[in-house]
């Protein structure tokens, strides 16, 4: 993972990314690409006769607290030691990091902590990525200061293509950990067992202990969310919407869930 793309826009949780990103890059002796976008759908006005217009005031102010921003950052970054560059870039913030990570190892983007889904949103966002972009995403807790990857892992585990998907994705980050945990939550279908995915990590030399997780009453987000808190997990990879999208919407689903409700930093691909 040489190569990681942080969405760097000024947010509350800009913060917790900044240092997951990091982490990253140091523990990979990788290059950080630090991603501003500017939605212009949020500054563009119309008028009853069809026409869309930018006030150039409110341009203005923005572009000048991007620059702001942007000298904040920059400037700490100078003294963290690690490559870096900075992009800017006009549009769709999901659509931009998208683009922008089809030569990437790693995206970081953030968790939401609460209820949401609005455009530029960190739900809306973190799901847009983790359904359209070819790498993982690395989701974390706007309340984080740090990840550990060299420390607990968890893989949560259905054998479905997103599940297999997520594990190959993550392999970088399991062989930098200490303890490997497969976990699959009983009276989940199970494709393909467990088991399969334990042998392809040990034949990359990474050793991972299975676990079957009661379901119990819970819904599967709370029986993982159980697993890692036991487990003493410092990350969780999983796959990420296995069911359309729009039906998790309406109906929900793990990987909404998991997006709202997880404590911990997510490692997620579709």
């Amino acid at each position: 993972m040489k190569s990681v793309l942080l969405y760097a826009n000024d947010d509350s949780g800009l913060e917790s990314r900044l240092q997951a990103a990091l982490d990253m890059v140091r523990l990979f002796e990788g290059h950080l690409t630090c991603l501003q976008v500017t939605p212009f759908d949020g500054f563009i006005m119309s008028d009853p006769f069809g026409g869309i217009y930018a006030l150039p005031t409110v341009l203005e102010q923005v572009r000048k607290a991007e620059d702001e921003h942007r000298g904040r950052i920059e400037g700490r970054l100078r003294s963290e030691g690690v490559s870096w560059d900075w992009l800017h870039q006009d549009g769709s913030p999901a659509q931009m990091v998208t683009d922008r990570s089809r030569l990437c190892d790693l995206i970081v983007l953030s968790l939401a902590g609460e209820r949401g889904g609005a455009q530029g949103d960190p739900l809306s966002l973190a799901a847009d990525v983790a359904v359209h972009a070819r790498a993982p995403v690395l989701a974390v807790p706007q309340s984080s200061r740090s990840i550990n990857a060299s420390g607990t892992a968890l893989v949560a585990w259905n054998g479905s293509p997103e599940s297999c998907h997520a594990l190959r994705l993550a392999r970088p980050m399991l062989a930098s950990a200490a303890t490997v945990h497969i976990a699959t939550v009983v009276d989940d279908r199970t494709e393909f067992p467990a088991t399969d995915g334990c042998q392809y990590l040990a034949r990359h030399g990474i050793t991972a202990e299975l676990h079957e997780w009661p379901k119990g009453d819970r819904s599967t987000s709370a029986a993982l969310l159980d697993a890692a808190g036991t487990l003493r997990a410092d990350y969780l990879v999983m796959g990420a919407y296995g069911h359309a999208r729009l039906r998790e919407a309406i109906l929900g689903g793990t990987t909404r869930d998991m997006l709202v409700d997880s404590r911990l930093p997510l490692l997620l691909a579709h």
